[in-house]
């Protein structure tokens, strides 16, 4: 008769961002665990809240499946001796497998005749397995962990209590000095201690202790309840997914309220009320039917409405005070000049190796300029860029940034328009923190994007430079992100130099420099190889396999968006089966390459109309190939190089290229060669692993 398991985790309370991990990694482990031990059931639901992790196991086996299986031994002229007989390997072989020799049939694998026996593993009680899932328990992993007391069990927050129920019966097990019983708690104020006698009775049991375990339901609670103000009083509440998923995580009986501040705090910029309500408090904030900030937050308590007006007064109290902060900061910082803030960034230490904040902007100026000239943007631009650069750092100095850190290059727009910047630099403040994230908006305009790239090519030059590049998971700078922002910019933008051209810009300048612990003799292959690998990723992000990455970074790493599209063209014909002729004629020519390095052909050495033709098409395609790929249409250009495979394959059916004469050989080597190399400009077709071949 199928049983019912249920284990639970109690806990001090778990950071909310923890939460969700943790779960979904003791769903897949428990599901995991059962099939391993083949122990059936019918499904798997998992329970949360900031005070437990829960698992609970319908219609369990009672043991676990017998299973029979086929072992194999020796092969047959090992097994048997010369007189017939089973030799003492064969007879080891059958005792290891709790057999005797009357048990072996012999089968064939592969052209050899092995032994094999048949053995029955019985399956075990499942009520006697349970107990290691203690095991279970210990293995999840968290983003922080923790000792406590004397223990040596690292978790992300002390373990208070521990359910283990087969049906009514207690699995044994301990785990840092708590041992396993059917006794969890209820809410912290106004639940109780709870004894489960059923698993199946759990989540209402501990619904009535005013704890809601079912994840999905606490956030239907929550977007329920902010509906419902919505009807009722008119306006909209924006349902930020990220800031639900922590407040139904920070939460385990969540009660919706509105609460209210004076309109003239309003007069803040909207990123300030909005950070604070989010960011500070985990309010939303809310707008009237035009999409304007109204003085209201809605907010979500930890228990039942009673009370809730007291509540609300409480709350309402907390977000005046910081919002009057604001308000101050926000008037005091406008008292002084951009220049005031710029000055104080060199009090300010970047890196200890690197210098100040100042000294980074320093070199930030220089950069911008140096890309400006190479890419040769106008003089408008790159003078708003320069201005953008000198200026982008000075709101850290501010009183705002300072308590608000979320709110950097945000408000340092919103200064710079005050103070009468012009408005392509106020928006390049903000916008050169852009991409903010891997995958994160990238900077509208110009003068952000040149901006953004020049500080981020600082900051990873500078730190590889000092020896601060990642390893494995660390990663404090944000390097692999920042490299990552300048790869996508670069491609949005479609910008006409190498990524390898663009690093060695900012490492020209770092070596001029001369900074003391700057490593200049081993940091060119470093950033090299550091590059390469964010190139990949990138690549990867967009779904290029990795055999084409190889295919069009192997030589040089190029322009990024010309890369993009030459990988994207790859990757259709790769997986085009008509593409096979084509790809064999080519793939053939650069094979045949590799033996020479002469690209001089004389026709006068011509034997055959299939080397002629051979060579007038190169001729014709090379010109149309190089006009395509001057004109960024790489479509068009591949297309050219498709067009040598007809002449190419008759070539090769009329003519042999390693002939016995030396001069006839070299001309013909030097022909393919040429080809090779036009081939190679677009991408090394060798790496490869064209699809058809499988």
């Amino acid at each position: 008769m199928a049983k019912n398991v249920l284990f639970e985790i109690g806990l001090e309370e778990l950071p909310a961002r923890f939460i969700d991990d943790a779960l979904n990694q003791l769903g897949e482990k428990t599901k995991t665990w059962l099939d391993e031990l083949r122990i059936s059931y019918t499904k798997i639901e998992t329970f949360s809240s900031p005070r437990r992790l829960a698992v609970l196991i319908h219609d369990i086996d009672e043991a676990q499946a017998t299973i029979e299986e086929e072992a194999k031994g020796p092969a047959i002229h090992i097994a048997i001796d010369s007189e017939g007989g089973w030799t003492k390997a064969a007879v080891g072989f059958t005792k290891g497998q709790g057999k005797n020799v009357d048990d072996i049939y012999t089968k064939e694998v592969k052209g050899t005749t092995y032994v094999f026996v048949n053995k029955v593993i019985e399956g075990k009680p499942t009520v006697s397995l349970l107990p290691e899932f203690k095991e279970i328990i210990e293995s999840l992993q968290f983003g922080k962990n923790m000792r406590w007391g004397e223990k040596t069990l690292r978790y992300a927050r002390p373990i208070r209590w521990l359910v283990a129920l087969y049906e009514d019966q207690v699995i044994p097990f301990e785990i840092a000095g708590v041992k396993s019983g059917n006794r969890t708690y209820g809410h912290r104020f106004l639940g109780s201690e709870v004894n489960i006698q059923n698993p199946l009775e759990y989540e209402k049991m501990m619904e009535e202790n005013f704890v809601i375990v079912d994840t999905q339901k606490r956030e239907r609670m929550i977007v329920d309840g902010i509906k419902k103000l919505e009807a009722e009083r008119k306006f909209q509440v924006p349902i930020d997914q990220d800031l639900l998923d922590e407040v139904r995580n920070l939460v385990e009986y969540p009660t919706v309220f509105i609460g209210s501040f004076e309109q003239e705090f309003l007069e803040l910029p909207d990123e300030v009320l909005i950070t604070s309500m989010k960011e500070h408090q985990r309010y939303f904030p809310v707008l009237n039917k035009s999409g304007t900030l109204l003085p209201h937050f809605v907010g979500v308590r930890n228990g039942d409405s009673n009370a809730i007006e007291t509540v609300v007064r409480g709350n309402e109290k907390v977000l005046r005070a910081r919002l009057s902060d604001a308000q101050f900061f926000f008037e005091e910082d406008q008292k002084n000049s951009i220049e005031f803030y710029t000055a104080r960034l060199k009090n300010v230490v970047f890196q200890e190796k690197l210098g100040t904040i100042g000294d980074k902007v320093d070199r930030v100026i220089k950069l911008v300029h140096n890309i400006s000239e190479t890419l040769e943007f106008d003089d408008v631009t790159v003078k708003n860029a320069e201005r953008a650069a000198m200026i982008s750092k000075f709101d850290l100095m501010t009183n705002m940034v300072n308590e608000f850190t979320e709110l950097q290059g945000i408000m340092g727009e919103k200064y710079a328009r005050i103070f009468g910047e012009e408005e392509s630099v106020a928006t390049a403040i903000r916008e050169h923190y852009m991409p903010t994230s891997a995958g994160g908006e990238l900077p509208e305009s110009l003068v952000g994007a040149i901006v953004s790239v020049a500080d981020k090519l600082d900051t990873i030059v500078g730190c590889i430079g000092v020896g601060l590049k990642p390893t494995g998971s660390q990663d404090p700078y944000g390097l692999r992100r920042q490299a990552t922002g300048i790869l996508r910019i670069m491609n949005d933008r479609e910008w006409k130099i190498s990524v390898q051209d663009l690093f060695e810009i900012a490492l020209k300048l770092y070596q001029s420099l001369q900074l003391d612990g700057f490593n200049s003799e081993n940091i060119e292959a470093e950033l090299h190889q550091f590059v390469q690998q964010r190139v990949a990723f990138v690549l990867k992000e967009q779904g290029i396999e990795q055999d084409i990455i190889l295919a069009i970074t192997s030589k040089q790493i190029g322009i990024m968006s010309d890369m993009m599209k030459k990988a994207s063209i790859l990757s259709d014909k790769r997986n085009d089966s008509s593409f096979k002729p084509i790809q064999e004629a080519l793939v053939r020519v650069l094979n045949l390459a590799e033996k020479t390095d002469e690209v001089e052909v004389n026709s006068d050495y011509f034997e055959t109309e299939t080397e002629r033709k051979l060579f007038s098409s190169y001729e014709s395609v090379y010109n149309n190939y190089m006009k395509s790929l001057g004109e960024g249409d790489f479509s068009s250009a591949f297309i050219q190089l498709e067009s040598l495979a007809d002449p190419i394959h008759l070539f090769f059916e009329h003519n042999m290229v390693m002939a016995d004469n030396e001069q006839l050989k070299r001309n013909r080597l030097a022909l393919l060669n040429r080809i090779a190399l036009l081939l190679h400009s677009f991408a090394d077709l060798n790496a490869i692993e064209w699809k058809q071949h499988f």
